[in-house]
Parts: structure tokens; sequence; C-alpha cells
């Protein structure tokens, strides 16, 4: 069964192990480093985690270790604790096939314990930049035996700030070492740091994006930011998912969104940089033995996250580029499986998405949830975004439309008011409807009253146009518009005039009542159906509006105390 992996060179003895742990066959990434890595030379893997890197340069290592020499010639750097145990843990499987000695080196361990285990000479040391200083520093390890060194996922240790720490190690280490660097990603940074301390790598792409996008499901979903929490609660009710990793911005969201789904009853934990080392890894160890459901993880505590059965991703805050949104979701969709990867967006977060789909060349299908819990595909809402030559305005995302019935960027294709040609402005529709200055009137309601933009600033409408009614007015102010500058009927006399036949009755003044003894404020319509200093402002909300004024005053007067 192992027969592939002694074809490239490596000894029976760890072929054996690789069969009792199942593995038969090696990966794209295994083919090409191992062959390379066995001749002693340097590599740049470009490679995405769960593609087998972590066996490709543990054998070669095991494989050139001489233990008859108690001293370190492997150090393996890695930007996090977990993904540090994880490789401890993979070595720790193999080690024994040829007698190497494994030692892991990070935070939140006892110091005097790694230096009782380190004067034990540990032939490989698994360690994370902060903590490997530490015991330089207190000069408990050499490194002047070195002879294989690998940065594994060296661009999350450039994100991470770590690549000072970094050279500063690599500089105590002897030139005449061989060394592997492994990443998702290469930023210019890490380009330089493999030109100035690497001699003529081999250059190893991997491209597993889209075999791995290709087992999973992605979707979105459109929500809120108050809607958020809800919505992947009735996820999970639906999908009912057998182990989903939930991802979070920040450690303090992560710890409240555990808390939140706790409380609804979800048996869930929370993995982030905030723990205990012990705590961390009684989260993971629950977790792997699918003791938990849910783990609500940030991104750099799930770096290098490898468990197996993870059948849903939900991404609760939207990654920030496309790499961290590969990296999520292919925590899920492993080994052939197929998974699930729902992301959580607000309008807030649209651009970060659409950017997201660009680059991996893939526009995902949009959905929502409705009040009772049920997922509904938004269809027309993708449309729109993707057309751009729709002949409708709704088609078009707010464009001119040949249907939309108020003119310039009318954001319905029956959108009633707007600047109606007929009135001068600048609609472009066959089937515009407004009049003289027909009022900025967009009702909320479509078609509903699709002839109250254009006859609202006439004035032919009572404050039942708020609701958009559409009821005929006997109000004296506004029978007679006819310019929308509001001319007003012979009776009354003056701004603000006393209107007997207001809805408030004979005591108000424009449409606001008159408290006893107090100023005329507005109680009343809000904006009546017409600016009566002659400006015919806005009917379609009814908002706002001039103070209530004393009966055949001066135009401009405001209202004095009531009698």
């Amino acid at each position: 069964m192992s027969n592939e992996f002694n074809a490239m060179g490596i000894i029976p003895e760890l072929t054996d192990r690789l069969h009792q742990d199942g593995i038969a066959s090696p990966t794209p990434v295994q083919q090409k480093a191992i062959p390379v890595l066995l001749a002693g030379q340097d590599v740049i893997a470009q490679a995405q985690t769960g593609t087998g890197k972590t066996i490709a340069f543990a054998l070669p290592i095991l494989q050139r270790i001489d233990v008859t020499k108690e001293q370190v010639q492997a150090l393996i750097l890695t930007p996090t604790r977990e993904l540090a145990i994880q490789i401890t843990s993979e070595l720790a499987k193999l080690a024994p096939a040829v007698g190497a000695k494994v030692l892991a080196a990070y935070g939140g361990q006892d110091v005097v314990a790694q230096i009782r285990k380190l004067n034990n000479a540990p032939h490989i040391v698994v360690a994370t930049p902060g903590r490997l200083i530490d015991h330089m520093k207190r000069e408990t390890i050499s490194l002047g035996k070195l002879k294989m060194l690998v940065l594994d996922e060296a661009d999350q240790m450039l994100h991470m700030g770590f690549l000072p720490e970094v050279e500063s190690i690599v500089d105590q280490t002897p030139r005449a070492r061989q060394t592997m660097l492994f990443s998702a990603t290469m930023p210019d940074a890490i380009k330089r740091l493999a030109e100035n301390y690497m001699k003529t790598p081999v250059d190893i792409r991997i491209k597993s994006a889209n075999v791995t996008l290709d087992n999973i499901k992605q979707y979105i979903i459109e929500t809120t930011d108050r809607g958020r929490q809800q919505a992947l609660i009735h996820l999970i009710e639906q999908h009912r998912p057998y182990l989903a990793v939930v991802f979070c911005r920040t450690k303090v969201r992560a710890k409240k969104l555990n808390e939140a789904l706790q409380d609804y009853g979800f048996a869930s934990d929370e993995l982030h940089g905030d723990l205990t080392q012990a705590k961390r890894e009684q989260v993971m160890k629950r977790f792997r033995d699918a003791k938990l459901q849910i783990l609500v993880a940030t991104d750099v505590a799930a770096r290098g996250l490898d468990v197996e059965g993870v059948t849903h991703v939900f991404n609760y805050d939207v990654p920030q580029d496309s790499e961290i949104y590969i990296h999520r979701i292919g925590r899920t969709g492993r080994a052939g499986q197929r998974g699930v990867a729902v992301t959580l967006v607000s309008p807030y977060d649209r651009g970060s998405i659409q950017h997201i789909e660009r680059n991996i060349n893939a526009v995902l299908d949009r959905r929502s949830i409705d009040p009772d819990g049920t997922i509904v595909a938004n269809a027309s809402q993708r449309t729109a975004k993707t057309s751009g030559k729709s002949d409708t305005a709704a088609e078009r995302g707010g464009r001119r439309g040949r249907d939309a019935k108020g003119g310039a960027g009318s954001r319905s294709d029956h959108a009633a008011g707007g600047r109606g040609r007929s009135g001068g402005g600048k609609g472009r529709s066959d089937r515009n409807i407004g009049g003289n200055g027909s009022g900025r009137g967009r009702t909320e309601r479509g078609t509903q009253n699709a002839e109250a933009g254009g006859r609202k600033k006439r004035g032919e409408f009572s404050a039942a146009a708020r609701s958009n009614e559409g009821v005929e007015s006997t109000n004296p102010w506004t029978q007679d518009r006819e310019s929308g500058r509001g001319s007003r009927n012979a009776e009354p006399k003056g701004r603000g005039a006393r209107n007997a036949s207001s809805p408030k009755g004979p005591a108000s003044w424009g449409g606001r009542t008159e408290a006893p003894g107090r100023e005329a404020r507005s109680a009343g319509n809000g904006r009546t159906s017409g600016r009566h200093s002659g400006s015919g402002g806005r009917n379609g909300d009814s908002r706002g509006g001039n103070r209530g004024t004393r009966p055949a005053g001066p135009s401009g007067s405001r209202g004095r105390r009531g009698k």
C-alpha cells in the first residue's frame, strides 16, 4: 500500500507507520516536495493547509536525522500553539520508527518543564517564535548544530507580526542548513525572506483551492448586524451539522456568541487566544471526539485546525480577504467528503464579499431567512447585482429604466413621483406621471399610488396622502393648487390662517391644534400639503413644516399664544 512512498525514497520503517495510520498514497505536495527534500535542497512550497504538507516535510526530516547525536538537528517554526501541537502530534506518530525525539515549545506551557525536556536533547523542536526566543535568551537551547529549518505558515507569521523574531532566530542558525518554507500565499515580505535566507530554492506550487471549493457548497445569507445572531441560530437548526466551526472576527465576539449559543441549548465552546493552553487542548479534544457540536473560533486560534468530520463552516463575520475565506471554508469538504460553507453578510459587508467573489472567480448564491426561519433564495437580487443591461430600473440596480415612473434614478420599476417629463424634469420614462413641478414623492408601495407624485405637489391630496391613500381633499388650502407654489383660495387670507375644515378641527392652524394658553406647535399634519411660504415642499412623507401662524398676520410671523 505504501509502494508510492517507497518509490520516492522513503524507508520502509516510515512507510509502514504511514500504512498503520491509513495513509496509502502521497498528495500532490508530497509527491513534489519529498524527493527534493531528501536530496537536501531548499524548497519554497505554496500550498494551503490540509494538503498534506506536514507529512511532506516530516518524512524527509525523520529520515535524515542522526539519532546517535544528542542535539537539536531540526527546527520547525509555526505561528500558533495549535499548529505546533498538531505538527508535534503528527511527528510523534512517525518518530518511534526511527528513534527520534520530538519536543514542542510554545507559550502557555510550564517553562521549567520545557527546560527539563530540552536538557534531554531532543532531535526535533517544534516551536512558536516567542517561546523559542525566550529559551534562546535563557541559553536553554542551542541551534549551533541545526541541519534543517522549516518555516511553516510563513504568511501567517508575517500577518501576526512575527517576521522580526523569525529573522532573529534564523540568524542564529548555521548557514549550511537546509531551509523549507511553506506558505499559503506569497507576499513580497516572504519573498524577500526567502531571498535572504535560502539557497537556490526549488519552487513548488500546489493549486488546491479549486479542488477544495468543488467539494463545498457555498452560499450567502443576507441579514443585518442586529439579525446576525438569530440568523445563525436558524441556520444551525435547519442544517443540524454534525461538527461545525463558526468563525468570528475578534475574541470578544467569539466569547459573546458562544455564550449566546450555549444559552440557546447548543453544545458549543470557544477557541481564541485568551484561553489557557490546558483549556484550549481540552476544547479541541472535546471537538475531535464530537462531544461538542459547534466550535466558535477566531482565525488565529483556528490556524492549522485539522479535524475530521467537520460538515459545516459558518462565517459569522465576513473574512478580510479571499485567502482567509478559502482557509476558513477549507475546514470542511476534506478527504473527498462534501461540506457546506455559509457566510452571513450585512449591507456593510457587501463590498468585502464582492471582492472575495472576484478573487475566487465565483458568484455565491444569495439567500435570506424569513421571519419564520425559512431559508429562501434571493435570485432577483442576485440578478440585479450582475446584470447591468436590463430594461427595467429594478433589474438595472437603480438606473433609468424604460418603465421607471419617476425619471432619473428611480429605484423601482413602478416608483411614482420623481421629476416627471411632463413637469419639465429629467425623467426619460415613456410612462412618466408627473405634473408641473411634481414633488420628490417616492412611494414605498410602488404602483399603489402611481399618480401620487405628480399630483401631490399641486395639493390635490389631503393628509391622507401621507399613507399613500390618495384621498381627494376638501381642504380650502389645497383645492385649487395648480403650480405647487403654495397658492391658496381666496378664503382665508394670510399665511398660516385658520383652517375651518382642518383634520384637527376648527381650533387648528394649518392642520395643527392650538393648545389653550400655549404657542401653536406642530401636533397635526407635520408639513401640510404645500409650504405656505410658496415653495411647494414635500408631501410624500409629510414631515416637518412651518409653525402655525395667527390669522391674517404678516407672512412668516410665528403663532402667538392661544386664547
